[in-house]
């Protein structure tokens, strides 16, 4: 496989080249069309003349277009994360300059796929915090049930949910208050389930094993998403001064959202974290977290 190396300008779009894969012919699925004119846009933070590699934040934008593509899937040091919308942004943690590798593959009907490579080289000048890294590493996290406000909605603009917020324990009948998150020092977080999770409908089908013969309730969620425990990488990051953490893969906090899986720190202390994720909708999520057990 061709490897373009890249300077990307922020808010300036470059596409790549285009590379085909195999067909599959399997008339079981009736037309089977390969994705074709794959194309990919880069955006790394902060990128200008002077700043050839960005703003030191880490933090860059890649956008997968291809025709007849019916979802995408990312692949970045050997961490693959499905995305239906071609979006997904990665908040790289190596300080200093570093070339990170990405592979875009645009998937069609049947599996059959189209795929690229791009090579971006990026700065990382941001160090956590000594108190947030203590923080996170101070026990397993959990949901704030007992506390109003410990899950909402607003529009992305805002870093408030002014549309909805949970009442205490408003969601018992769901598979979020026993989920226990725990932060590794080697960069990984353990998720255990308890044997199920709660989210969004669309994105658990699409990004875990589809819809497991479960009917979705009203608002398009499955209260119950049957999961077993798993790990996700986690890093944390500064882009524009506000800390986010970022996860891999199927990496999340209390409510499966899909989306960016990136979370900005609305606000934090010794034994919280209030904070904020855009989901697959375009919707901005809230979730607040204690270290208290």
């Amino acid at each position: 496989m061709k490897k373009i190396k890249y300077l990307f300008k922020s808010l300036f779009v470059i596409t790549v080249l285009v590379f085909t894969s195999c067909e599959t012919d399997d008339h079981e699925f009736g037309d089977i069309t390969n994705p074709t004119n794959l194309q990919v846009s880069a955006d790394i933070i902060g990128f200008d003349a002077n700043n050839p590699n960005g703003d030191g934040s880490g933090t860059v934008h890649l956008t997968a277009i291809a025709d007849n593509a019916i979802t995408y899937k990312f692949v970045q040091d050997g961490v693959e994360t499905m995305s239906p919308s071609g979006m997904i942004t990665y908040n790289f943690s190596n300080t200093g300059l570093n070339t990170y590798d990405v592979t875009v593959i645009a998937i069609g009907t049947a599996g059959v796929v189209s795929n690229t490579s791009v090579s971006l080289d990026v700065l990382v000048l941001y160090s956590a915090p000594v108190d947030l890294l203590e923080a996170m590493f101070t026990s397993s996290w959990r949901v704030t049930a007992e506390e109003f406000g410990h899950m909402g909605v607003g529009p992305v603009e805002e870093d408030l949910p002014i549309w909805w917020e949970a009442a205490a324990f408003d969601k018992v009948d769901t598979g979020m208050y026993d989920d226990r998150y725990t932060f590794s020092t080697d960069g990984t977080l353990t998720v255990e389930t308890f044997g199920s999770i709660f989210g969004k409908a669309p994105p658990l089908a699409d990004e875990f094993i589809g819809d497991q013969g479960l009917e979705a309730n009203g608002n398009n969620e499955y209260e119950y998403y049957p999961t077993e425990d798993f790990i996700s990488d986690w890093s944390i990051g500064a882009p524009g001064g506000e800390e986010h953490i970022s996860l891999s893969g199927n990496g999340f906090f209390g409510f499966y959202v899909g989306g960016t899986h990136t979370y900005k720190i609305v606000s934090r202390s010794s034994n919280t974290l209030y904070l904020k994720t855009v989901g697959f909708e375009g919707l901005a999520w809230y979730i607040k977290m204690t270290n208290e057990q």
